[in-house]
């Protein structure tokens, strides 16, 4: 006779109360630290998900306060980008979750998917969806595809996904939420992961074996690096001539800059930063070079041109980074890379040491005991960099307290006011390419730039992340007119919350960024610039608007201060630091930023033909400057053991 199974613990719950009780059991854990995995949840209701998810995050509330706590916000794009600079100021340890309804609410989520997935940082979504059952037939908010009816508008976010699951039945919830949870905290592949729920499925219920909601943590784990890729690694190194590291992103998610500031000591390589990389040595450290590539320093660029073996860390080598494949330019260069995402640790036909940034970098740092470059190299970074920052001061200085302020000299304020840990953010317009350049950087995470996406919108609400996840840190927005004008209604939500952020609100009427590349691609100032209609031409070359964004700034709840000058701006900026409320610091700018140029290209094709002088200029400037641009396809060779220093057996 067959034995009867015993029961299975179960407790009866609709799916969204499932979904809301297994979140506040996840944890995370890296190097014996443990914590919450998912420490709060973003929504916009609408009928999607409020008798859902919206009853569920009430139940719990009232139940469990505290445990998932629910945040307003303003618009679904902006909670994105907040849960996303959240979790990187969390170095990718804890997120956040956002839930909207269907239609528009889901589809709004997309551009901060993609800006997730781009900067491989985690974020949970969870939109509403079409009903399961169809039987109330198309609703309110559905797209109709013709090619199937378990199409919805939730598909966009698919390709934007690293995960991707619709629950369309409840017996599917746990292995999706598995999955997610998998895809969260996976070091190498993280991003937006996607579980679109079918608003009648959120409300049903299911008995749900107690087991699901048992305490779960999820080990975040360290890849350590291949003996024989540090081997390879460590003689590559020994063997060259200029060796220069590249510090990106993956630094700082994996905490490993005192990892890098201790193998820069020892061996004497110098070290350049991607934008996502900014901050891994302070700016005046004696290795330091700065920023590298497009929006880069000309002291890490000159030394980028003649190294010939390049250390990438953790860096994706976007085309900003290596100045569309020009920056690199001795005819012998050849790269290694350390990274945790495999397609990246294989670009530029490197060797790839597929590991986490600091376990690599400890053990190259062993494998390379007793090992330095040539003094005489040290000296001329030195010098580079000296130069350079020289070069900063020259942009910084204001030469009349009582005259207008450009770009440079706020930034140069700014820089000279906060302190040491103080964070600034920024994400698209000229802003990031002047920060990157000129930034002095004295925390590890005193600089946060979006620059993988480079989202106009992200900037306040992106402060918005950062404060919540570091409370005690002064966070300082800077943020164009034209940013501005995407997305600043998070203002609200920073009031709201009582999280006080300093935003600095630069209007130069005009889109100074693209303005300014315009000048370079025979487009001179076409679309950039805030104008009336001129009647005469019909082209946007009129009057200036009169558009007030400090009136505006003030009308979502912050208090507003006014300046021109830097005999206004300094003590305006003190104010707004010393204030406990969310202070907005308006000041007027030319387009013309007085940033200094960093020598380098970047590939922005122009028309091939034109009877426009502009253009056609601009065209033979351009089929010059690509002519330095470089395809790295040959193999990595292994250098041989030189002699007895190349014993490289980490310890």
């Amino acid at each position: 006779m067959t034995a009867t199974p015993a029961a299975t613990a179960t407790e009866r719950l609709t799916v969204a109360q499932a979904i809301v009780k297994f979140l506040g059991v996840q944890y995370s854990e890296r190097d014996g630290e443990r914590q919450r995995l998912i420490t709060s949840v973003f929504g916009i209701f609408g009928h999607g998900n409020i008798a859902g998810l919206g009853q569920a995050l009430w139940q719990d509330e009232q139940l469990h306060p505290g445990v998932l706590p629910y945040r307003q916000c303003r618009n679904e794009q902006s909670m994105v980008h907040t849960a996303v600079a959240y979790a990187r100021t969390r170095r990718r340890t804890q997120m956040m979750a956002c839930t909207t309804s269907v239609g528009p609410g889901a589809t709004n989520l997309v551009t901060g998917a993609a800006l997730a997935t781009v900067n491989r940082l985690p974020v949970l979504l969870l939109p509403g969806d079409v009903f399961a059952t169809r039987a109330s037939g198309t609703v309110l908010q559905q797209l109709e595809s013709q090619r199937g009816h378990d199409i919805s508008v939730n598909d966009c976010l698919r390709p934007v996904s690293v995960f991707f699951d619709r629950v369309w039945r409840a017996e599917q919830l746990p292995s999706i939420l598995l999955g997610a949870m998998r895809a969260l905290t996976d070091p190498a592949d993280t991003g937006a992961v996607t579980i679109a729920l079918p608003q009648d499925v959120q409300a049903e219920a299911h008995d749900w074996p107690v087991e699901l909601f048992a305490e779960r943590t999820w080990h975040l784990d360290r890849r350590p690096p291949e003996h024989r890729a540090i081997v390879a690694a460590a003689q590559a190194i020994r063997a060259a001539r200029r060796p220069l590291l590249v510090a990106g992103g993956g630094v700082h998610h994996s905490a490993a800059e005192d990892a890098l500031r201790a193998f820069a000591d020892a061996t004497g390589i110098p070290v350049a930063e991607t934008q996502a990389g900014k901050g891994s040595l302070p700016y005046d450290h004696p290795r330091a070079l700065g920023a590298l590539g497009a929006t880069g320093t000309t002291a890490a660029n000159s030394v980028a041109a003649a190294a010939d073996l390049v250390i990438g860390v953790g860096t994706r080598w976007s085309d900003f980074t290596t100045a569309s494949q020009t920056v690199f330019a001795a005819d012998d260069v050849a790269f290694v890379n350390i990274n945790t995402c495999v397609p990246d640790a294989h670009k530029l036909s490197g060797l790839a040491v597929t590991a986490d940034a600091r376990e690599a970098v400890l053990a190259l740092s062993a494998a390379l005991q007793g090992f330095s470059v040539d003094a005489a190299l040290s000296g001329e970074d030195r010098a580079l960099a000296a130069d350079w920052d020289a070069t900063v001061a020259a942009a910084y200085a204001v030469a009349d307290p009582s005259a207008p302020l450009g770009q440079s000299q706020v930034i140069g304020l700014v820089n000279e006011l906060t302190g040491p840990a103080d964070v600034v953010v920024c994400a698209a317009g000229s802003m990031p390419g002047d920060l990157h350049k000129m930034w002095r950087t004295r925390d590890s995470l005193g600089y946060h730039v979006e620059y993988g996406f480079s989202c106009m919108g992200y900037e306040i609400a992106g402060g918005l992340g950062v404060k919540m996840a570091e409370p005690d840190r002064q966070v300082v927005v800077m943020v164009g007119d034209g940013s501005y004008l995407m997305l600043s209604t998070e203002i609200v939500t920073a009031v709201q919350e009582g999280i006080k952020l300093v935003i600095v609100l630069v209007q130069n009427h005009g889109y100074a960024s693209i303005g300014a590349l315009s000048e370079t691609v025979g487009a001179p100032r076409f679309g950039t610039n805030y104008r009336f209609r001129d009647e005469a031409t019909g082209t946007l070359s009129g009057g200036t608007l009169p558009v007030d964004l400090a009136a505006n700034a003030a009308s979502l709840g912050a208090d507003v201060l006014r300046a021109s000058t830097a005999a206004e701006f300094g003590p305006a900026l003190q104010q707004a630091l010393a204030s406990e409320r969310t202070t907005v610091v308006y000041v007027e700018c030319g387009l013309a930023t007085g940033s200094p140029s960093s020598e380098a290209w970047w590939d922005v094709p122009v028309a091939a033909t034109s009877t426009l002088p502009e253009t056609a200029t601009a065209r033979r400037d351009y089929d010059h400057a690509r002519c330095a641009q470089r395809q790295f396809v040959a193999p990595f060779v292994s250098a041989p053991s030189i002699d007895d220093r190349s014993d490289t057996t980490p310890s």
